[in-house]
């Protein structure tokens, strides 16, 4: 993990007083996992997970998140059924979108939505934290 950008999330989180909340949405509780447990690893990110659409909304209403990820094909409710509904209630907050089979029409469409960032799985770790903290410290 380069020491830099933990460095870099500790210390802008430091100054605001309070860690960077993310929401991670994703139907795959290894990649959950994954995310929550790397994104633990500095305390200037606190992380909630959900395994769906409508999971994801709730906590969405309820709660203020500094940066989401989602899956951008999920059952149910699918990920770009959420990123209007996410940028009406949160419109300033960034969304990344994490996708392993999504096609390019879909990616796009994700981006017209207001998606920041496509990453496609499998997801490397430390440029997903890394890609974070550009975004939350700049």
């Amino acid at each position: 993990m380069p020491v830099e950008v933990l460095e870099k999330l500790n210390i802008t989180a430091q100054r605001r007083g309070k860690p960077f909340k993310l929401l991670i949405i994703d139907d795959e509780l290894p990649v959950q996992q994954a995310f929550k447990e790397m994104c633990e690893i500095s305390q200037a990110l606190k992380i909630e997970v959900a395994s769906d659409g409508t999971q994801a909304l709730e906590k969405i209403n309820t709660d203020h998140f500094d940066l989401i990820t989602v899956d951008i094909i999920m059952p149910e409710v699918s990920g770009l059924d959420l990123i209007p509904k996410m940028k009406e209630k949160l419109p300033g907050v960034p969304v990344f979108i994490i996708t392993g089979n999504a096609t390019e029409k879909l990616v796009n469409e994700a981006g017209f939505m207001g998606a920041n960032k496509v990453i496609y799985k499998p997801v490397d770790l430390i440029g997903l934290l890394t890609e974070i903290s550009s975004v939350l410290c700049d």
